[in-house]
């Protein structure tokens, strides 16, 4: 009776080896096929990114100067096309900005950043921008921070509103809005004044 056990010994541990190499080989090859298809530059975050803590909403009241007069104008013209003798719109002409924001409506007050970015007159048949800008703070605990504000600004109307549509700093994943309300518009220079009030949603 003995003999017959030896001779089945061999044949059942070549078929647990076999067996065992065969899943092995299977693991591994679905491991790599996991791996190849995740990209070697990015990856999925199962759960936010540490520091980041409830979800707030922030408001700002801020006074936009846009001085294109004088020795030192904020806002300079970079592209003036040739149809814009023509156009009564203005159409096509885009300005770089670096523009104050301050406390208060008047330019002695207390600056708490710079508006940067540019303004295109992207209308045919009114007086409309497209604008593209950020706001840097310089002041308190947003000094550093920055939002980031894209949208359509028909100058001529009471109220514009335009979508923020990001940040830095504090203002890291940001979404908002902005309301823009002409406050101050001089004729001769085209220098003018503009609140801002500012509704960001932040972390």
């Amino acid at each position: 009776m003995a003999a017959p056990l030896t001779k089945t010994l061999p044949i059942f541990t070549t078929h647990s080896l076999f067996l065992f190499f065969f899943l092995l080989l299977l693991l591994l090859s679905s491991s790599t096929a996991a791996k190849s298809n995740q990209s070697s530059f990015a990856k999925t975050l199962d759960k936010p990114l540490s520091g980041f803590g409830k979800e707030k909403l922030t408001h700002f009241r801020i006074y936009w100067h846009d001085i294109v007069g004088g020795r030192n104008p904020t806002a300079v013209p970079v592209v003036t096309p040739s149809s814009n003798k023509t156009s009564p719109t203005g159409f096509g002409m885009v300005s770089m900005i670096d523009d104050p924001l301050t406390e208060g409506p008047e330019m002695t007050s207390k600056m708490v950043g710079r508006a940067q970015g540019f303004y295109a007159l992207a209308s045919l048949e009114e007086v409309g921008l497209l604008m593209a800008m950020n706001f840097a703070f310089i002041e308190g605990k947003y000094n550093g921070s920055s939002i980031t504000i894209m949208g359509r600004n028909t100058v001529f109307s009471k109220v514009r509103e335009m979508p923020v549509i990001g940040g830095s700093g504090l203002f890291r994943f940001a979404r908002g809005y902005v309301q823009a309300r002409t406050h101050k518009f001089d004729i001769k220079t085209g220098d003018a004044t503009v609140e801002y009030n500012v509704y960001v949603l932040h972390y």
